[in-house]
């Protein structure tokens, strides 16, 4: 009688207390492999679902490691990112099986680049879907992204026919992104879509540059500097104008961690994240910021 190979996940990396990817403290897992190729990645050394990488485990073999975290991540959760975790959908969609069964919150941070059944059974089994939406101008995208709008944009669809909860990303690049009239498309964009909850306008950094110098990859924004505080602003004020009855104040990251504790179930959020980590969207206790404030307000 045969019996059905193990699903193996390639992991590119671990983190234990990661407390910006989804409510709470988390459990972050950095799978490998990524179709696209946006120029402002600051995780190139994810893209290649081939490349040797530090772990490889079966979804049980994850979850122990996670029980070893359980008790601070309780009123957290975990989180699946990458890379584009959907790459690896089959293994995500068990995994949250198993978080679920210990009665733990999951996250899925994706671009949707990935469109088939599996993928969609990953996301239907997440409890929030972290989502990105890196540009609605058709004419750049492919350019931009390294592929074209097709798959992001059918996914959100989906998310929003299955009442999924959405928190959505979108990096701000000068030159590129950080342009009046696409900063009102993408705002103008999401209005329909009732299931997003919060939406994280991340100001784009250079931070990541060291790793194209490692792997031997010319970098495809080299001389872009990093947003400006009164651009940050600008794309705050845009996208406030397309969500009315918007309140704004600032508050450092670390406070993210309580948000559950004292925000209504369903806000919407704009967060724009300093940036002082080559990963800055996965900054821990471990990875403190400087003084500087995380910008954020909440739809009332």
């Amino acid at each position: 009688m045969s019996t059905s190979s193990p699903i193996i996940g390639r992991i590119h990396s671990l983190e234990s207390m990661g407390t910006v990817d989804g409510p709470g403290i988390r459990f972050v897992t950095f799978l490998q492999g990524c179709p696209m190729r946006c120029q402002f990645c600051h995780n190139p050394d994810t893209w290649d679902i081939a490349a040797k990488t530090k772990y490889e485990m079966t979804p049980e073999e994850l979850m122990r490691e996670v029980r070893k975290y359980k008790n601070f991540i309780r009123t957290g959760g975990v989180t699946c990112t990458g890379g584009e975790p959907l790459v690896q959908a089959e293994f995500v969609e068990a995994y949250f099986k198993l978080c679920h069964e210990e009665g733990l919150h999951t996250a899925l941070d994706t671009a949707g680049s990935v469109w088939n059944e599996a993928a969609r059974r990953a996301a239907a089994e997440a409890d929030l879907i972290l989502f990105d939406v890196k540009t609605v101008d058709d004419s750049i995208h492919k350019e931009y992204i390294g592929v074209t709008r097709q798959n992001n944009a059918r996914f959100l669809d989906y998310l929003q026919e299955i009442g999924k909860p959405i928190w959505l990303r979108h990096v701000v690049v000068p030159g590129i992104t950080d342009r009046d009239d696409r900063l009102h498309a993408v705002a103008k964009y999401l209005e329909p879509y009732t299931v997003i909850e919060r939406v994280e306008v991340l100001p784009y950094h250079v931070m990541g540059t060291y790793k194209y110098q490692e792997m031997g990859l010319k970098y495809p924004l080299e001389g872009v500097d990093p947003l400006s505080k009164e651009r940050k602003e600008n794309a705050q004020r845009i996208f406030a104008e397309h969500l009315p009855g918007i309140k704004f104040f600032s508050q450092y990251y670390l406070a993210d961690i309580f948000s559950p504790c004292i925000v209504p179930h369903k806000p919407m959020q704009f967060f724009l994240y300093p940036i002082s980590h080559p990963h800055p969207l996965t900054l821990s206790p471990s990875h403190p910021l400087t003084p500087s404030h995380a910008h954020t307000c909440i739809r009332a």
